[in-house]
């Protein structure tokens, strides 16, 4: 098969717009939450793949990735990488904190589960939000305040 110039430029568009840059994330979840189900359909609808893995008890995965246990909620997702997104950061923060990971960096977190955070929809009602990056000798530091739904949608669109 010959390669055209017009499949190469459609390649390059494709791989800058980040549709190539998403991978698989492994998330953690307990086989009965509702809310982790609408995370992973919100990483999916931004193009990440995901191969959910259910467990009784998180407690082992969050302790064995660094999850402090102030910043942690109901699920913990793995990178191909190594890096960890705990709760429900939003799509777009995970494709921000990929694309340039902060040196001494783990991941990201939303901790406790904030309504109209990916997954935790509940009509029009939307809580203002961080975003914290764990970091593996230092405190956790603030990466991005989600103030409302536009914020957060346009961290996706940012894309």
């Amino acid at each position: 098969m010959q390669i055209t110039k017009t499949m190469a430029l459609a390649f390059v568009a494709a791989f800058f717009s980040g549709h190539l840059l998403a991978e698989t994330l492994q998330v953690h979840k307990t086989p009965t939450c509702g809310c982790c189900t609408k995370w992973i359909d919100h990483l999916e609808d931004n193009d990440y793949t995901v191969d959910a893995i259910d467990h009784d008890d998180l407690r082992d995965i969050k302790r064995e990735h660094g999850v402090d246990p102030r910043l942690q909620s109901c699920h913990t997702a793995i990178s191909k990488a190594g890096y960890v997104f705990e709760g429900h950061v939003p799509a777009g923060a995970i494709s921000r904190f990929l694309a340039a990971p902060p040196e001494g960096a783990i991941g990201l977190s939303v901790p406790g589960m904030p309504v109209g955070s990916p997954g935790m929809e509940v009509g029009a009602r939307f809580d203002p939000y961080y975003v914290v990056q764990m970091n593996k000798n230092a405190p956790p530091t603030a990466y991005i305040r989600v103030g409302n739904k536009a914020e957060q949608d346009a961290l996706s669109a940012d894309d």
